[in-house]
């Protein structure tokens, strides 16, 4: 079983910047792909940011690419998702999510790829 715990979210400005933490336990985190969503409400989930296990092939959702970096930290079983240039459409409850095949490029957009979720975290951007 894999744990996911989601930190970082807050209020902050248009244009302003956080970096959200997905802290994975559980399992052996390396062979993971690990993925990022979030859902607004009255809204689908959404796909935003995914990083394979090897290579680590990297895929953005277009409306995030230039803003958001996803990257991992294996040895502290930890993905993150640095986001700058924050708009208001970005305000949504973010949440991470784990892939235990490692993941491919082109798999990394859907969610039901991943087996794991974790509960989220909020963020809101004021404009």
């Amino acid at each position: 079983q894999v744990q996911l715990v989601e930190s970082g979210g807050g209020l902050v400005q248009a244009g302003g910047s956080l970096r959200l933490s997905c802290a994975a336990s559980g399992g052996t985190f390396s062979r993971y792909a690990m993925g990022w969503f979030r859902q607004a409400p009255g809204k689908e989930r959404e796909f935003v940011a995914g990083i394979t296990s090897s290579g680590p092939y990297i895929y953005y959702t277009d409306s995030v690419k230039g803003r958001f970096t996803i990257s991992r930290e294996n040895a502290k079983s930890t993905v993150y998702l640095q986001m700058n240039s924050l708009k208001p459409e970005d305000t949504a409850v973010y949440l991470c999510a784990a892939d235990t095949s490692g993941g491919v490029m082109g798999g990394l957009r859907f969610r039901n790829n991943y087996e794991y979720w974790g509960q989220g975290t909020q963020v809101t951007v004021s404009s």
